[in-house]
């Protein structure tokens, strides 16, 4: 699987034409492949962002699957999404660590810069927000993660500083 799941297609319109073939793309090479739902699954929402209900169904009939097993793998998996996501997927540590180091203030910090919730992306789609459990970063914590990028120690002062550093394309990969 070489596809970054932080690069999507979902900034973009793609064509319901397009969007077909894609996936019939993805759909070849998994079909029948033992294990193969859930890279089907990780490769779609990676190129459309998000896995819709279309998408879903789709996967469902290759995979000759109940639609209701293939929502069932994609509700109990929290990387996947059935919502549009923004370009920057915002992750807040709540394990343990970053918990009793600040972490509740960091994702409290985070909520009122971005004017969302957890689970919730911000009207221009630029952020979505997230809490994890575990980054394996435990001695720099509090940690958050932007897609790929780790942030250790970080303070709630700093958020919005944070932020706007990747509003204006200066932080991460700006695809």
């Amino acid at each position: 699987m070489a596809e970054n799941a932080a690069c999507c297609a979902c900034s973009e319109s793609l064509s319901e034409e397009e969007t077909a073939r894609q996936l019939e793309e993805i759909l070849e090479e998994y079909r029948d492949k033992p294990g193969g739902l859930i890279p089907a699954l990780q490769i779609a929402q990676s190129r459309f962002g998000y896995l819709s209900e279309t998408v879903l169904k789709k996967i469902s009939a290759a995979f000759n699957k109940p639609y209701s097993e293939v929502a069932g793998v994609v509700s109990f998996y929290s990387f996947f999404s059935t919502v549009p996501r923004g370009k920057y997927l915002v992750r807040a540590c709540l394990g343990t660590a970053c918990y009793v180091r600040g972490g509740k203030a960091v994702l409290s910090a985070l909520k009122k810069e971005l004017g969302i919730d957890v689970g919730q992306t911000t009207e221009d789609r630029l952020f979505s927000l997230d809490v994890g459990r575990c980054f394996g970063a435990c001695g720099l914590a509090p940690v958050i993660m932007v897609n790929d990028d780790v942030h250790q120690r970080v303070k709630p002062s700093k958020v919005g500083e944070l932020l706007k550093a990747y509003a204006a394309g200066e932080k991460g990969d700006a695809q």
